[in-house]
């Protein structure tokens, strides 16, 4: 029994492999048969359409050599540009391009010797395709045609056509089509740049600015000549091309890869603000007098935020169309700099409108770059406020009716609205503390932030003893993490003094809640919070700019100093509406 399911065993396993080997091997029959199929069908393919290239060759050598040229292309002639060809059960399609060639056997057009004829001969590229068919490789073949008789003189000029990007490199592969209606036969032609970036057309009919030339190429900027006296550009700096006889035709076009614009209105808390109208202008011109190559006017959308693609390299203004807004800073400066291939992103920093604010920036004046943290002095007689570039605020004025997380049970944030105390017992006394509040989260809109100073107002009689009002502070990324600490990092110290700078471990962090401490050494007096101010750099806050609100109209002294610069002086007249002032500081 025991040899009997021994042996049934064996011959099942010899029995799968038997079927994977037979499996395999149809498997390979099965390929090669399909590839011997498929390149049977090649061949084929590739035998009609030599068939089809054959014919149209035959075609081109039985005209005259005057009707050998594309349709509406340079030279002229009776061969079309593109055209199909049924053959069999297939279509071809075919393109040819006819060239006329400067040989310099006899010298060139324009060198040494001058070649007066320069169309000595013409080149022909012929392409067969297929579109339907699979895996069919398109074939290529050129030849060159020759006048029967010795070239006579010509009165035909030529047109050399050089395309460059943004750093003067030429570009190839760059599609160049033009169009004249004004010659018989008329032109209608796209060709492509060269290696070099590069076209030259030879034996090209006379014409007195009627070559319209457009430059463009997949992912790239693009260029033209205008017409003159059209509407909005009468006068262009490039007017369509002109071409006389014996004579080259230079025209340069610049083209690069285009970039991505983002632009978006938010607060400095990086909330967006929806809906709001710009204008965006190049600084390209395209005639004069001062015919901007681009201009648009366009709004942001329900999140705060409008991308553009396809935008050419060029500096850019971009400017606020919105009455019922302030901008509070752009980041970065307007105008800004885009270069090929990148991706922008400029942010509009609103805040409601006042009548007289005043928005100043501050930039390296050899650079440009913003410059943050410099201190700016703006005052008038009998006025003065100082503030620091780069920064902005947020504070706390009334913690009533609950407006706070928590509190230790004797704080009486209620009893006067707006202010913090202690809570008074049944008999009217203060206990000797210290009891505490904790604020709500601020959210300071993103993970750079940078806690630059906090400070607050509020009463502090002295029988209530020193360091009546403390603080600790807390911050994270996740909203839930809370750990007070003071200025030595640890829960067992807190900040006192009427203004602080928090410590750099709590820097980097979206979320921020305070902690106050409120104690007595009299129990007849009570110090009392009445605001909190947290100033802060992060994610929305423009860098080197800062903005005053509330003014009076007048004209105001300014003073910029920061670390590392000399001292800049300016002035800045508010009058009734907002306004804006860039001080440059040099090390």
């Amino acid at each position: 029994m025991t040899v009997m399911e021994s042996r049934r065993g064996t011959s099942l396993i010899d029995l799968i492999m038997a079927l994977g080997i037979l499996a395999l091997l149809f498997s390979g029959i099965y390929l090669v048969y399909f590839s011997v199929l498929d390149a049977i069908v090649n061949v084929e393919l590739r035998a009609s359409a030599s068939s089809v290239l054959n014919q149209e060759i035959e075609v081109i050598r039985n005209l005259p050599y005057g009707s050998v040229g594309t349709v509406g292309g340079i030279p002229a002639g009776l061969i079309p540009a593109e055209q199909s060809v049924p053959y069999g059960t297939r279509t071809f399609f075919i393109t040819t391009t006819v060239r006329n060639i400067d040989d310099p056997f006899d010298g060139t057009l324009g060198g040494s010797p001058n070649d007066t004829s320069p169309a000595d001969y013409k080149l022909i590229s012929l392409e067969v395709s297929c579109p339907t068919c699979q895996r069919f490789v398109p074939l290529f073949f050129t030849t060159t045609v020759s006048p029967k008789n010795l070239e006579s003189a010509g009165s035909d000029g030529s047109i050399f056509i050089n395309v460059f990007n943004a750093d003067g490199v030429g570009v190839p592969g760059a599609s160049v089509h033009i169009m004249n209606a004004s010659v018989t036969p008329s032109i209608d032609l796209t060709d492509v740049t060269n290696a070099s970036g590069v076209l030259q057309l030879v034996g090209v009919p006379t014409s007195t600015q009627s070559y319209s030339l457009e430059i463009s190429k997949e992912n790239y900027s693009r260029d033209q000549t205008y017409p003159l006296g059209a509407p909005g550009n009468p006068n262009p700096l490039t007017p369509h091309a002109t071409v006389a006889a014996g004579e080259v035709t230079n025209v340069s076009f610049a083209i690069d890869r285009t970039s991505q614009l983002t632009v978006r209105t938010s607060d400095y808390l990086c909330a967006p603000v929806p809906s709001m109208n710009f204008s965006v202008a190049g600084a390209k011109i395209i005639g004069t007098p001062d015919v901007l190559k681009f201009s648009t006017t366009s709004a942001t959308g329900a999140t705060g935020t409008k991308v553009f693609s396809g935008f050419e390299w060029d500096t850019y203004g971009v400017t606020l169309n919105e009455a019922a807004y302030d901008v509070a800073g752009t980041t970065p400066f307007s105008p800004l700099t885009i270069n090929p291939s990148s991706t922008v992103d400029f942010r509009f920093v609103l805040q409601p409108a006042d009548a007289d604010a005043l928005l100043l920036s501050v930039k390296n004046a050899a650079s440009g770059v913003a410059i943050s943290n410099a201190t700016i002095t703006v005052s008038r007689a009998g006025f003065e406020t100082v503030v620091r570039s780069g920064e902005a605020s947020v504070g706390e004025t009334n913690w009533s009716g609950g407006a706070y997380t928590a509190q230790s049970g004797q704080v009486d944030p209620d009893s006067v609205p707006g202010s913090v105390r202690l809570l008074a017992n049944a008999s009217g006394t203060y206990p000797a503390g210290p009891e505490w509040l904790e604020s709500k989260t601020i959210d300071l809109g993103g993970s750079s932030s940078v806690l630059q100073k906090f400070s607050f107002l509020g009463s502090l009689p002295p029988a209530a003893g020193p360091d009546s009002v403390t603080f600790q502070l807390a911050a994270n990324n996740d909203d839930m993490s809370w750990n007070f600490i003071g200025p030595d990092g640890t829960g067992g110290t807190a900040y006192t003094g009427t203004a602080f700078d928090p410590i750099p471990a709590l820097d980097g962090n979206r979320y921020v809640r305070y902690r106050v401490y409120l104690k007595t050494a009299d129990g007849t007096v009570t110090p009392t919070l009445d605001s909190v101010t947290l100033a802060f750099s992060g994610n929305c806050v423009p860098p080197g700019q800062a903005i005053i609100s509330g003014l009076l109209a007048a004209t105001y002294d300014i003073q910029v100093e920061a670390q590392g610069y000399q001292v800049a002086t300016s002035t800045a007249s508010v009058a009734g509406a907002f306004q804006s002032a860039q001080i440059s500081l040099s090390p």
